[in-house]
């Protein structure tokens, strides 16, 4: 969940560096921006509360002159499975700016900055996470990062917060739960617009650590179907996780 090696931790102030030694390009998935520098290209997202940072994440400063600058914050796909999928080249991740997405599993909120940022502030992200105790890191994010929505509840059970959620355009989700197929379809029901689209994490030995790896995504994959979600495709997050696919599609499409 966000979670893996890489980039430290901590949060608040801090987390790196102030440069002129890169240049932004914008990424194909609008809201998303490459930094390229001499030695290193950086996946990042324009940051939504320039100065602060969540993860001890780099921060890249331009300068546009006039007095004017821009902050992006490194998007680390060691701490992130959906930065780890963009990086790997999945084809869409149907969110943008001004979106609404509902993520499910979303932990001390180190994607769900970055999804802050994606969408900006015309989107939402509404953020559920079951644990108390890395809620309060949630908390702690959504209070500087005013579009995403905390809500501290069992995914399971999404008629506890269904007066809190309207209509979404997409539904994330990385809940490594046995039955995480049957937690994003009754999400879907609830909240996901026909035809909006979906991202699920699969942690295969979540899910059955007999069975190998291939034999567990296409299971989950054959489950997804029965739930009215229709499939686009499935990538591997080698080498920011081991035994880790996501997969994306529409549903009722």
């Amino acid at each position: 969940r966000g979670g893996g090696r890489g980039g430290g931790r901590g949060g608040g102030r801090g987390g790196g560096a102030k440069s002129a030694k890169y240049v932004i390009e914008p990424h194909r998935f609008p809201g998303v921006f490459v930094a390229r520098g001499a030695n290193e290209d950086l996946l990042t997202t324009l940051n939504l509360t320039p100065g602060e940072v969540v993860y001890g994440e780099k921060k890249i400063e331009i300068d546009l002159g006039n007095d004017e600058k821009k902050e992006y914050r490194q998007w680390n796909p060691f701490r992130s499975k959906l930065g780890a999928a963009i990086l790997g080249g999945v084809r869409d991740i149907h969110m943008g700016p001004g979106s609404k997405v509902l993520y499910l599993g979303a932990a001390s909120g180190t994607t769900v900055s970055h999804v802050a940022d994606l969408v900006g502030p015309t989107g939402a992200v509404y953020a559920v996470e079951f644990s108390h105790r890395v809620g309060r890191e949630l908390l702690e994010v959504a209070k500087k990062r005013t579009n995403i929505i905390p809500i501290i509840e069992d995914a399971r059970k999404p008629h506890k917060y269904r007066m809190l959620i309207p209509m979404v355009d997409c539904l994330f989700a990385d809940v490594a739960q046995p039955d995480q197929a049957r937690i994003l379809a009754i999400n879907a029901h609830y909240f996901l617009r026909n035809e909006g689209g979906f991202v699920i994490s699969i942690k295969a030995n979540c899910v059955d650590s007999t069975c190998p790896a291939e034999h567990v995504f296409a299971q989950q994959v054959v489950e997804l179907k029965k739930q009215q979600f229709r499939p686009r495709e499935q990538i591997s997050l080698e080498p920011y996780e081991r035994d880790h696919a996501v997969v994306t599609g529409l549903y009722r499409a």
